[in-house]
């Protein structure tokens, strides 16, 4: 067993331990191990991240394969959880980070025969514009399906009294989920609209390629039409609350349907 394989389980191993605290720590309302099951992601975080440098010293050619792109998306989750945490104190969305960073890691250990295809001298511009631009909304998405899952959810049970005496006192407050929503939106949609335009420009230049419409593509402009419409709705209008949580779950839905058509379509023999 190398040393490649080694670090792999090592963090699908940690990012283990640590859902498997949080979820325990939620379920018996213990603060200290969903604190230490936070620590622990940042070991894992921390190794994932070695192990993706580690990857790009050896392996210039990694970033054609699907295996690196749902291992960095792995990583962003927990990325964009840790900005949150350290920006709204909300250690509460380690409940979505941690399951998901787990499950993304493990499923990029299952795609080592998926090739994304370019052309070799665009290599560094498809991946900052496009496949960067894409996982850090992805990551975004993740964290605001968890807060709007999390808003509906509880705002349900404000409107009981049983349900609001069994929320518990570290729950935290609606606004935060909601802040979570504006965040994602807010940088998620640009960020998104980028990621989406540079295919376009991407054919453009590219002499052996020629533009075709295609479930993929048609998929991925029908999510950004409904992104750009919580867009406008969030800051323009001024939509807060379950509205937008509920629109924010729908996007997160259409973006999960479009990566796995794209991971299905940009399968390729070695």
């Amino acid at each position: 067993m190398g040393l490649f394989e080694i670090m792999h389980i090592l963090i699908i191993m940690i990012y283990s331990l640590g859902t498997l605290l949080f979820l325990t720590g939620v379920c018996t309302a213990n603060d200290r191990l969903k604190k230490i099951a936070v620590w622990v992601a940042v070991a894992g975080f921390t190794l994932n991240t070695v192990d993706l440098a580690a990857i790009l010293l050896t392996d210039s050619a990694a970033i054609l394969s699907g295996k690196f792109y749902f291992n960095i998306l792995a990583w962003a989750v927990l990325g964009v959880y840790f900005f949150l945490w350290w920006r709204l104190r909300l250690e509460f969305l380690a409940i979505t980070a941690l399951p998901l960073a787990l499950l993304l890691f493990v499923t990029s250990m299952a795609l080592d025969g998926i090739v994304v295809i370019m052309p070799p001298e665009l290599t560094a511009l498809f991946f900052g514009l496009h496949i960067g631009t894409l996982i850090i909304t992805m990551g975004m998405l993740i964290m605001a399906f968890g807060a709007g899952a999390a808003f509906l959810h509880y705002n349900r049970k404000l409107k009981t009294k049983a349900g609001l005496a069994s929320m518990g006192k570290d729950i935290p407050s609606l606004d935060k989920f909601d802040r979570v929503n504006s965040l994602a939106v807010s940088y998620g949609f640009p960020l998104y609209t980028l990621g989406l335009f540079s295919t376009i420009f991407w054919y453009w230049i590219a002499p052996d390629k020629t533009y075709a419409w295609d479930a993929m593509k048609i998929v991925s402009l029908a999510v950004w039409f409904l992104f750009a419409f919580l867009f406008h709705q969030r800051l323009v209008i001024g939509w807060r609350g379950r509205k937008p949580a509920i629109l924010t779950i729908w996007v997160f839905i259409g973006m999960c349907i479009s990566l796995i058509h794209h991971t299905i379509t940009f399968k390729a023999l070695p």
